[in-house]
């Protein structure tokens, strides 16, 4: 049913300070820009998953409460778009398995030539979703438009990272009620921490917890990004030299990988660049 992730959406202040610093993280310019009711939007598709960058315009209702909401969470992640076949038959499982799923929409985005994309959508209520903003985009609808991939550039989302203080409920949500394939289950004394990792097309849903988490009735938030490099020496070297704050290069904790973080030019997301050995 679910097929993929087809994007994650963030909410930023300023769009065109955002799109200068998402464009340097990830090594390519946003393959869309346009503008959805009280939104400017710049779409950045990577191989796998794309990165919606949206922030407010004008004075309308619906901008007052996304700065509002800025205002109190800063700026970062806000929702991630699963992809699925078919909307309306996805959302009949859903609903079946306990998700609160509310009716589907067209969603347009219009850009400075008049030209207009648009994809169909159904937003999930959070109370069934342990919190975190989730929605099914159908398959065809959203936008493409991948850039070729070079040594130094971001090549496609490795995995997002979900906290949570409840794993068992996140368990149900993301096994259960989403149907993704939990492919690991670990906890780690050294770390203090257990991890759930549902594989969801070409990427990862990592669920993170305390080893003792029995869960608090708080709701579950989203952790960052971990992006795929073909190089992870050359695209530190790329931002190290642009004034981008990274860490020094380090061992992943998945054996066979290199990994550095990214501590600014990130929109508020916590960032991780990863470079996995090729398969022997």
């Amino acid at each position: 049913m679910i097929v993929g992730i087809d994007h994650i959406g963030i909410y930023v202040r300023d769009l065109e300070t955002s799109v200068r610093d998402i464009t340097l993280l990830l090594g390519h310019s946003p393959s869309w820009r346009g503008a959805i009711g009280e939104y400017r939007h710049a779409w950045f598709q990577s191989s796998n998953v794309a990165l919606d960058v949206i922030a407010p315009e004008g004075s309308g209702p619906e901008a007052q409460k996304t700065r509002a909401y800025l205002d109190k969470h800063g700026e970062g992640i806000w929702g991630v778009g699963f992809t699925v076949r078919d909307l309306d038959e996805a959302r009949r499982i859903l609903t079946r398995r306990g998700l609160e799923i509310l009716d589907p929409g067209i969603t347009r985005s219009v850009n400075e030539r008049g030209e207009m994309r648009e994809w169909r959508i159904a937003m999930a209520r959070r109370t069934s979703t342990g919190g975190i903003t989730a929605f099914f985009v159908e398959q065809g609808s959203s936008m493409a438009g991948a850039p070729s991939p070079s040594g130094d550039a971001v090549v496609g989302l490795d995995h997002v990272v979900i906290n949570t203080s409840n794993p068992d409920r996140a368990a149900a949500v993301y096994g259960a009620r989403l149907g993704l394939d939990l492919r690991l289950d670990r906890s780690n004394a050294q770390w203090g921490s257990r991890l759930q990792f549902f594989r969801c097309g070409d990427a990862i849903v990592e669920v993170g917890s305390k080893i003792d988490a029995a869960g608090d009735g708080k709701p579950d938030h989203f952790g960052g990004l971990a992006w795929r490099v073909q190089n992870a020496l050359s695209v530190r070297s790329r931002l190290a030299a642009a004034g981008v704050d990274v860490s020094e290069l380090r061992q992943g904790r998945k054996p066979g990988t290199r990994v550095f973080t990214v501590r600014s030019c990130t929109a508020g997301v916590p960032t991780l660049m990863l470079e996995a050995a090729a398969p022997t």
